[in-house]
Parts: C-alpha cells; structure tokens; sequence
C-alpha cells in the first residue's frame, strides 16, 4: 500500500496533542512544537530528506505511549481519577531527584516505535530522550553514548516545556536562550546548545504563533509517498489502533479489534489483497477523532445529555478532518467516516440512506457494531456472538445479508 508515512504523523499529532492537553500535559500542542524545533535543529546540521524526516517523526511521536503509560501506571487500565493524576503527570516532563529507572513511557514508547518504518535505525532515540549530557538523567547515560536524534529531541522537549512558546516576546525568547545557556555541559551537550542558539531564531517563533507548525513542516521537510509491504502497514495500523484504545478504557483494543475483522471480513468477500490492507486501515482508524472527544463524555456509565451525545457524535466529522489532511487515502477516508451512517438515513453525521453508501461503508458500519456489542463498556456487559448478532436483526437501519455474513464469518471463533 502506498502511503506519505510523514503526512500521517502530522495528522496524528494533532490527536496526540489533544488527549495531552485534556490530562494535564504542561504545554499545548507538545509533540508539534518539540518537531517545529528539531526540524530546524536538523536543518542547521544539514540532515538530508531521509534523517529530517525520521528525526520530525519521532518528535511527533516522542511520547507516542503518553496515554498508555498514564493509563496503565496509574489505573491498571480503569476508569482515571483525574483528580489525583493531576499531582503525578509532571513525571513525565520533570524527572524526581533519585528516579534511577527510565520513565515508563519512554520504555513503552520505545517499544511501541518499533512498529513504524523509518528509514534508519532509530533504536534508542524515545528511550533516551529524557536522557541528560552529565549522565544525571534516569538511566545515567552520558552524551557520547546517546543518539543524536534523541538529544535533539531532549533539548527541543524541555525548551517547550520551560517556555510558552505561544505567548512569548523577543525579550521572553533572549530570556530563554540564556537559561538553555546556562544547561551547557549538565543537561545539555555543548553541540546541541550551539546547535539550537545558532539555528533558532526569534522570527521561527513569530512564525509558530502566526501560521502554526504543520505549514512550516511542510514546506520544509521533504516527504514522498512510499510503497510500504503488507506487514509494513499493519504494523503501522497496530501502532495507531494503540494510541486511539488507549485514550479511552472503555474503547481498549475496539480499534485494533475492528481493524482485524475488517480485515477477516475483507477476505471472506474475497477484496483483493490491496484492497484488504486499505480496510484493515479504515478499520484502525475509524474512530482516531475521538482522541479528541474528552474522557467524561467516553467513559460516563450513565446516558448522556443531549450535548454530550452532540460532542460524541463529533468524532466522526474530527475522524474525516484528520484522516482528510493524508494524501491518497481518499477511500479509507470515506469508509471511516461513514461508520455511523444508516441504511434508513437515521445515523450521523450526515444521514445518509443506502443509495448514498457503498458497500464498503456499509460493512464498516456493521463490523463496528458487531465489535461494540462483544465489548464490556462502563454502562453494559459484552455479548455473546449469539446475542451479538440477534441483537443486530433487531435494530433499524442495517443490513440482513451482511448481518448473515458476519455471523457465519465469525461464528466458528466464538
């Protein structure tokens, strides 16, 4: 399957800011911020297009395992008392004096990395990059043993986090040079403080505050659409099916779960092998906006308000606008989202009829469902296969003949 891998990630941080934003993360939009300034960092270090993009890509995904890490550490994957979360999130970006272990999510986050093909190897970098020039970082490694990229990264990371870089003045900035000054041969490597004060300049901030980071990362990092294989592209769908569960306990492993029966019920109906690996990606990706639907409204075990089910029903349209800003995945777009559409026009966003869906939109609709029902969520127990599909007969605005398909297709693995 063919795929602009950088496009994508740009795509994603938007989501990836947002869930940090809404569980207390110190800064906005972080992961496009620590990117804004490494690309230029990688400029000045005349990084070809292949290192500036792994380097840019791996900003964006530097704390890829923020909501794994918060949700698991804190809460075994339960629902989150945000309250209490709040007075332990700064570990994250602030190391405790002592702290000897690396911090969970740059562990997690070094792992889960290894599902995305870059073009070098990039083993390291998300562990390392809490990692400080004198060794007094978490796992004590010092400069000369740390990768490049990930000291890049660290420097980037804590110059949003110490700084707002939204609001300040040039006066603000020569302020933040200094400190960043004052760091040399402690957090930070002679190289890499030389490095941001040679290349950033007061004028890349105005821009950030004025056009955003993306339009910058786009016109100065050189991506391309790439032919990925098979295992290639399920390994990125595993990746982002991870990041979209984790947002939520009551969606953990829904995507990645919807992205597998897409891809089972793909080859019952006999897609072609292209075919298959573009629903398997509709299906990880279909629910990506609510990323940016907040934990209260995903995670209440009572029936919403109105508004909250308007807020609710929103993600489909935050799933287009992501999804939408990739280029040559138009198809994938469409299917994922029309997951809420109904064949008598009474689902959402746009009340499409069944003379406005393909098929494709139709079996996504149908697996989704089938998916939910077998879930455990905060306001019902899972079904049964059995109960699964007698449920569906009984509801309005779906297919019978897919209904058949599914239950025939799954029947034997349940």
């Amino acid at each position: 399957m063919k795929l602009d891998l950088t496009d994508t990630l740009y795509a994603l941080s938007f989501a990836l800011d947002t869930v940090q934003e809404e569980m207390g993360e110190i800064s906005n939009h972080h992961g496009k911020n620590v990117a804004f300034i490494s690309c230029i960092m990688g400029k000045y270090l005349n990084y070809d297009k292949y290192m500036l993009n792994d380097l840019v890509g791996l900003a964006i995904l530097h704390d890829n395992a923020f909501t794994e890490y918060v949700r698991e550490e804190y809460n075994n994957g339960d629902l989150l008392d945000y309250e209490k979360l709040k007075t332990k999130l700064m570990e994250i970006v602030k190391l405790r004096e002592g702290f000897l272990k690396a911090p969970m999510h740059c562990v997690v986050g070094e792992k889960n990395i290894k599902l995305i093909p870059f073009n070098s190897d990039v083993t390291n970098v998300i562990l390392y990059h809490h990692e400080n020039a004198d060794g007094s970082g978490p796992l004590g490694i010092k400069e000369e043993d740390t990768n490049e990229f990930a000291q890049i990264i660290h420097i980037a990371d804590l110059v949003d986090v110490f700084f707002d870089l939204k609001t300040m003045t040039e006066y603000d900035f020569e302020l933040a040079m200094k400190k960043i000054e004052s760091f040399r041969g402690t957090l930070f490597s002679n190289k890499m403080v030389d490095t941001l004060l040679n290349s950033l300049k007061f004028e890349h901030i105005k821009y950030l505050q004025e056009h955003g980071v993306i339009p910058f990362l786009k016109v100065n990092v050189e991506t391309e659409i790439k032919d990925y294989s098979d295992d290639q592209i399920e390994n990125i769908c595993l990746f982002f099916a991870r990041i979209i569960d984790y947002k939520s306990s009551t969606t953990k492993k829904h995507s990645l779960d919807v992205a597998l029966k897409c891809y089972e019920m793909a080859t019952f109906y006999g897609f072609s092998n292209e075919k298959r690996i573009r629903f398997l990606f509709a299906g990880a990706m279909h629910d990506i906006g609510k990323l940016v639907v907040n934990n209260d409204i995903l995670e209440k075990p009572t029936a919403l308000t109105e508004n909250e089910k308007e807020l609710m029903m929103y993600h489909v349209i935050e799933t287009k606008n992501i999804l939408s800003s990739i280029n040559g995945i138009e198809d994938i777009v469409r299917w994922a989202s029309r997951h809420h559409e109904r064949l008598d026009g009474s689902g959402y966003p746009n009340g499409l009829k069944e003379v406005d869906l393909s098929f494709e939109d139709k079996l996504l609709a149908h697996i989704d469902i089938y998916q939910a029902l077998r879930e455990k969520r905060s306001y019902k127990e899972s079904y049964t296969h059995e109960e699964a599909i007698e449920e569906m007969k009984k509801m309005n605005g779906l297919d019978m003949h897919i209904i058949f398909d599914i239950d025939n297709c799954f029947k034997e693995n349940n």
